[in-house]
């Protein structure tokens, strides 16, 4: 019985530690770790999540929101805005850029590639967590 409790608590580990998404910067050196709603740093230590629109740090306190297509800070000013695949900042300079699995600077330099992440957890990192 002991046996069996073991192994299903193993696969459920192992299962849910494949599922995770993460995040490499330019060098390939994994930098973060999407689970869920849940974001991690390189080490493994929890640096925020997400819940509907808002996002809060690893501590749980509010750092922002996203609303369509435009991001907020906690103060509510914004803070960035989407368009397509292109990144802005608050006055409407173009900051990044995401390609595929792969994220650009303004300048286009490659700055990160993403593994199994949706659209939507990119950008949450860009803005919120690299």
């Amino acid at each position: 019985m002991k046996k069996h409790i073991f192994l299903i608590f193993a696969l459920i580990v192992l299962t849910s530690f494949a599922n995770a998404q993460r995040m490499y910067d330019a060098t390939s050196r994994q930098i973060g770790r999407v689970d869920g709603n849940y974001y991690y740093d390189g080490s493994g230590k929890q640096i925020g999540r997400v819940e509907a629109n808002y996002i809060y740090d690893g501590t749980g306190r509010q750092i922002g929101r996203i609303d369509g297509e435009y991001l907020y800070g906690i103060s509510g000013k914004q803070i960035g805005r989407i368009d397509e695949n292109y990144l802005y900042n608050s006055k409407g300079m173009q900051i990044g850029r995401l390609d595929g699995n792969y994220i650009y600077d303004g300048s286009g330099r490659q700055i990160g590639r993403a593994d199994g992440l949706s659209r939507v957890q990119e950008i949450m990192f860009f803005y919120f967590f690299m």
